[in-house]
């Protein structure tokens, strides 16, 4: 029974946090695109990367706040691979400006792999 909780818990947390980095990256990326002059080469960069940078690292804040707010301690799968995943899925969906049917379907798969980390806990003897 605990696994089955586990796996709701952490993808109650796992989606939330996908929308709140999706909008902090995508806001950044525009504030960064904004800012860039077009006549000047490499004008811009530095937001650019502040975008992305910030977009990825606030991914495992919120998992592993989010389960500790939930109660849950041992989360460390959850939050390491988790921010290896959301780099691939919210790079995809931020970057690649794909529609909002595709973005909504890969903020859903974000959150059910973050149900499934968080289901799986190591063994320890």
């Amino acid at each position: 029974m605990t696994k089955t909780v586990r796996w709701v818990k952490g993808t109650l947390v796992s989606g939330p946090a996908s929308v709140v980095c999706y909008w902090m990256w995508t806001s950044l990326r525009e504030w960064a695109d904004n800012s860039a002059d077009g006549d000047t080469v490499g004008s811009g960069l530095l937001q650019g990367l502040l975008a992305s940078v910030v977009g990825v690292l606030t991914m495992p804040l919120l998992l592993w706040a989010g389960m500790r707010l939930l109660g849950e301690k041992g989360d460390h799968l959850l939050v390491l691979l988790g921010v290896v995943a959301w780099w691939l899925i919210g790079a995809h969906v931020v970057e690649d400006d794909v529609g909002t049917g595709a973005t909504a379907l890969y903020l859903s798969l974000f959150a059910v792999i973050g149900g499934l980390l968080a289901g799986v806990r190591p063994r320890v003897e």
